[in-house]
């Protein structure tokens, strides 16, 4: 289903009030293919109104992918232009995600699923049974990648690694996003991100410091690593277009959310663990003061003076000039050092007015700062609609479904989207279209067991035929 984008969603009620006129273009991009010979049917392409392309619109990626880490990844890359091909597993119902339970569910159509599969498509297939691996095979021949997340030492045993696929096409590129990678002593581990928050310390840095260890409101570790598959993977498809070989790229939630861990784990490291991080209270830096959210007579806001200039304008705003002197107050250093006599003394002052009043008042004066909302709240901002974010597209079951877009920016790109798929909804556009199969074929690999025992999955394929 064909749907609208940005330009439409500033018409709607829900930003009336908020958005500018809106943008003159509304138009679909088209998804282009390498060959000729590889190209699939029109129904197969999104019809374009211009001759621009999408930056990833000659890439073709097969995932076998789940839930969410994985498929947040390769959401970015369909927003970009990818052409996605779920694979999934009939024997089991597909994608766990069409399960999870969510505000908006009917059967497997769930808008939790959509969160993370909106522009691709999907294909049942028994990857157990060599009829499935055949088809599976005939699609990496015309792809430039196999993407999946899967436990460490699965790719290996379904048969999924490059050094398994070279032989059906050499420039294939491999990327396996599993918890903890392909080698190493938790391979075999299954993990999922609270698992991964808690073993790579950020749930030991994160809340205040006389409260339990706290997980990240967001599935951080999850998202942070789709988008390193993402990037590994076009990384992989680069140097395998300009060398004319691919490759395994082993990615893992484990090295995301270490590598995470930033400045703290390169001080701890390089201070043979003299340096260990702290909590702070309300969210506070550990040595820039303030940089933190403060109380204010009604509610929170966040200051975050990163410069010395920041500091000074904001003793400015509260009244307090002689504190750009004081020997207690005036650099990082001192505030650092008398951190709970200056965060006290900043409280005391954010609190004698409303977090409106002050906000103004900040940023008049050129103070970062901002407002500590809600979700609800956030989704309401003034400057949403005008970074051209807003996803929205009709569901035959879910009706109205709005998004926010992938923030990756690449020129002057827009195109019009589509709703994730239903379960092997493409199977048999992508077997006539693509890969050429005839009826006989698609009933042979039937009979073979390529599709699983599913009903559904079945009577979808005849009523394609």
């Amino acid at each position: 289903m064909i749907v609208t984008s940005t330009a439409s969603i500033l018409r709607s009620s829900f930003f009336r009030n908020l958005s500018p006129a809106p943008p003159s273009w509304l138009c679909a991009i088209p998804i282009a293919h390498k060959s000729a010979s590889q190209r699939p049917s029109a129904s197969l392409r999104n019809l374009a109104t211009t001759t621009a392309r999408l930056p990833l619109s000659d890439v073709r990626i097969i995932a076998v992918e789940q839930f969410g880490a994985g498929p947040f990844g390769t959401t970015h890359l369909c927003d970009i232009g990818a052409e996605v091909i779920k694979v999934e597993d009939p024997n089991n119902g597909g994608d766990v995600a069409r399960y999870v339970p969510s505000p908006a569910k009917v059967a497997e159509d769930n808008i939790y699923f959509e969160c993370f599969n909106r522009n691709k498509k999907s294909i049942s297939l028994d990857l157990s049974k060599p009829a499935g691996k055949k088809v599976f095979e005939d699609l990496v021949k015309v792809s430039d990648a196999v993407y999946s997340n899967l436990r460490g030492d699965v790719p290996k045993k379904i048969g999924i690694t490059y050094e398994q696929l070279k032989h059906v096409n050499p420039k294939i590129v491999c990327v396996s996003l599993s918890a903890f990678g392909m080698s190493g002593p938790r391979l075999k581990n299954p993990g999922y991100d609270p698992v991964l928050q808690g073993l790579c310390g950020w749930m030991d840095v994160t809340g205040d410091p006389d409260g339990p260890p706290t997980k990240s409101g967001l599935s951080l570790v999850d998202y942070a690593g789709g988008v390193i598959a993402a990037l590994s993977l076009v990384s992989g498809v680069h140097a395998a277009r300009r060398d004319g070989a691919g490759m395994d790229c082993d990615v893992s939630l484990y090295d995301t959310a270490m590598n995470f861990l930033g400045y703290p784990a390169t001080f701890n490291l390089s201070t043979g663990g003299k340096y260990r991080p702290e909590r702070s209270y309300h969210s506070a830096h550990p040595t820039l003061i303030p940089f933190q959210a403060c109380p204010t007579s009604d509610g929170w806001i966040t200051i975050a003076c990163a410069k010395e200039k920041f500091w000074q304008r904001l003793c400015g705003v509260f009244g307090k000039p002689e504190w750009t002197t004081d020997p207690k107050f005036k650099d990082f250093a001192a505030r650092h050092q008398n951190r709970t006599l200056v965060v006290n003394a900043i409280e005391a002052v954010t609190q004698t007015k409303t977090s409106a009043e002050w906000l103004e008042l900040l940023e008049d004066a050129g103070v970062p700062c901002g407002p500590v909302n809600s979700v609800h709240d956030a989704l309401r901002d003034a400057h949403l609609p005008s970074r051209d974010l807003l996803v929205e597209y009709d569901h035959p079951t879910l009706g109205t479904v709005r998004h926010i877009g992938s923030p990756v920016k690449v020129g002057n790109m827009h195109r019009v989207h589509q709703r994730g798929p239903m379960r092997n909804e493409h199977g048999d556009e992508l077997m006539r279209g693509l890969l050429g199969y005839d009826s006989a074929a698609i009933q042979e690999l039937r009979s073979d067991g390529a599709f699983g025992k599913s009903a559904d999955d079945s009577g979808r394929l005849e009523a394609a035929m």
